[in-house]
Order: C-alpha cells, then sequence, then structure tokens
C-alpha cells in the first residue's frame, strides 16, 4: 500500500463513536462548582461504556486490514457499526463514497449486499432449525437474487462447491458438521450475494489449530477470486502477520497504531504493540524476545484516564507530561507509520 493518501478507499469512517449507557452507578457526592443541568449532563457522560470512543480509518479495494488487540478493547463493537448492525453515536462511515451514518434502512438495504459479516462463532451463528441449504440461500431470497426454484438450487450448489463442501451437504442441519465445515457454511452465506467488503469477526477463534490455516487459506483464495475487501478482526498476531496488509492496534476504544504489516511487526512505533508482539512466539527454538510485562488492568471505558488512556500501564520511564493532560491523536511518523503516542518517533 502507497504510504500516501489515497482518494478510492472503499471504507471510510471519520471520528466513530459507539458508546451504550449503563446503570453504574457514579458517586453521589455532587460537585458543587457545577449548575445542576451541568451536573446531570456530566453524570450522563460518565455512565457510557465509550466502547467504540472516535475512530478514523480507511479500508481500501483488495486490501485485508488486521484489527487486533486485547479483549474488550472494542474491536467486534467497530466492526458491527460500521456495518451499521449497530447505530453510531458519533462520526461518519462511508461505503464507495457514499455517507451512510444516517441512512434510512430501506435505502440502505441495497448497500447491505456489498457488506456481509463472517461471525466469530459458527455454531451461535447458525439456525439450528434450517438446513444448511436454505441457510446459503436465504440471503438470495431476502434480496429477491434468484427467481425459481432451479436457479436457486444452482446457486446454493455453487456456493457450497466453491467453499469446499458437497452440494449434497446442503440437505444436512448444522448440528451434522464440525466446528470447521459449520464455519465454511458462514462463509458461503456471506458470499451469496456477492459482497464487496466482508467484515471477518474473529472467524477463526473458536476452531481446532489444525482447521484454522484451512480457513485462512480459503479467506485469501476467495479473496483473489472474488476480489474481495476485508476487515480481519483477530486476537492471533502471527495469522494477521500471515493474511494482513495492514495492521490497526485498537486499546481502550481508540487505534494507537497503523501500519503496514511488515513495518508494525518490524519496528512497532507504540509502546502497546511492542508490548503486544513481544507475547508472541518466536518461530526459531532459541530466539529469544524480551517481554515486556504490562502492570495493572485495562481502565474502565466508563471513565477512561485522563489524557494518554494507555499512560498508567505504559512502560516507557519518564514520560512527558502530556502523557497525562494530552490526549494524542493518531499521526503520521517518518517511517510511513502512524502512531496516537507522545513519545513515539
Amino acid at each position: 500500500m502507497s504510504d500516501e493518501q489515497r482518494d478510492d478507499a472503499l471504507v471510510s469512517i471519520r471520528g466513530l463513536k459507539k458508546h451504550f449507557p449503563t446503570k453504574v452507578a457514579w458517586p453521589v457526592q455532587r460537585d458543587l462548582s457545577l449548575s445542576s443541568r451541568a451536573w446531570r449532563s456530566v453524570s450522563r457522560m460518565r455512565t457510557q461504556v465509550r466502547a467504540v470512543d472516535g475512530v478514523s480509518l480507511e479500508i481500501y479495494p483488495g486490501e485485508t486490514v488486521g484489527l487486533v488487540g486485547e479483549s474488550g478493547c472494542g474491536k467486534s463493537t467497530l466492526g458491527r457499526t460500521l456495518l451499521r448492525l449497530l447505530e453510531p453515536t458519533d462520526g461518519t462511515i462511508e461505503f464507495g463514497g457514499v455517507d451512510i451514518t444516517s441512512m434510512a434502512q430501506r435505502d440502505l438495504r441495497p448497500i447491505r449486499r456489498q457488506m456481509q459479516m463472517i461471525f466469530q462463532d459458527p455454531y451461535a451463528s447458525l439456525n439450528p432449525r434450517m438446513t444448511v441449504g436454505a441457510t446459503v440461500v436465504e440471503p438470495l431470497e431476502i434480496h429477491g437474487l434468484v427467481k425459481s426454484g432451479e436457479e436457486k438450487r444452482a446457486r446454493m450448489a455453487a456456493l457450497m462447491e466453491k467453499v469446499g463442501l458437497r452440494p449434497d451437504a446442503a440437505t444436512r442441519y448444522p448440528h451434522e458438521f464440525s466446528g470447521g465445515q459449520r464455519q465454511r457454511v458462514g462463509i458461503a452465506r456471506a458470499l451469496a450475494v456477492q459482497p464487496r467488503f466482508i467484515v471477518c469477526d474473529e472467524p477463526i477463534s473458536a476452531l481446532d489449530v489444525s482447521i484454522q490455516a484451512q480457513i485462512v487459506n480459503l479467506l485469501q483464495d476467495l479473496q483473489s477470486a472474488e476480489n474481495l475487501t476485508y476487515l480481519f478482526i483477530s486476537h492471533d498476531l502471527k495469522i494477521v502477520q500471515h493474511i494482513c496488509d495492514r495492521v490497526a492496534v485498537m486499546y481502550l476504544g481508540r487505534v494507537v497504531e497503523l501500519a503496514r504489516a511488515a513495518d508494525l511487526y518490524r519496528t512497532p512505533m507504540h509502546p502497546y504493540t511492542g508490548a503486544l508482539l513481544s507475547a508472541v512466539p518466536l518461530p526459531r527454538p532459541k530466539a529469544t524476545r524480551r517481554r515486556v510485562i504490562l502492570e495493572g488492568d485495562v481502565p474502565s471505558p466508563i471513565d477512561p484516564p485522563p489524557g494518554c488512556p494507555f499512560h498508567p500501564r505504559c512502560p516507557v520511564k519518564d514520560k512527558p507530561k502530556a502523557c497525562m493532560t494530552e490526549l494524542p491523536t493518531l499521526r503520521k511518523l517518518s517511517g510511513g507509520s502512524h502512531a496516537a503516542c507522545h513519545v513515539a518517533q
């Protein structure tokens, strides 16, 4: 990917936020310096779970962007929000140059054909009362893309073969398949309406290690054959390195680093990225790497710390005062990577 700003992004989000209200009680003692109206406003703001808190990102046609971070950092919420499966709290979402942030569901429906999702759990994402064949062709029926039973059966058989399943398996139910086969059914369902963009929400995390490589290879083959664009959400940093062109690292609802995969794994710019990569096993038996142990727990997304959200756990010594007082923005560094860090060079 070029380091220069491009104007052909398939997906573009700007300042995207998704906050969830919560009933967590905030301190009972009121700040007497605030008026009643201002205090109510502050209280409401403080009792919001800031799952996604101001993310800007472009995804270009034909590429795979990885999204990594600890559990609870907002990865899956971001993926669902940019597909409008969750309504954004703030910010903008553009798909193919069209602003879909506030688009009515009726107008959004044709665009939904171009955006699909592969879910994490192949056991929970399939209806146990429907045959896998009915599951695969259901999107075609919803969007009116098949006119006859013969056409439906032909499309169903083609989709099953495309993901490596026998067409005669279409009459069976999900419980008759293994986890890897069920995920293949989920991929076939996502491909049914010939999308341009697919959010892969940890598609291999629930599978055996022996099956994971098969699903990753299938996704890569389909990307090449169908000219697909992926947002690949995962905890597995080795898989992300293998499949992704660029990688975005999330922490507490924000993207803290964005770089080409080769650059990020060779020279991480954000201390949090360095800590994550230090836990990845090296392929050489005798190779060693200094392990970075982060102290403390991830702060609450209800009440993130002031300044840089990572500063309470940051391993960098002699941090500048700005780390505690100023929220860093994602800025471009000399090597072409982007990092939201006051000390990154």
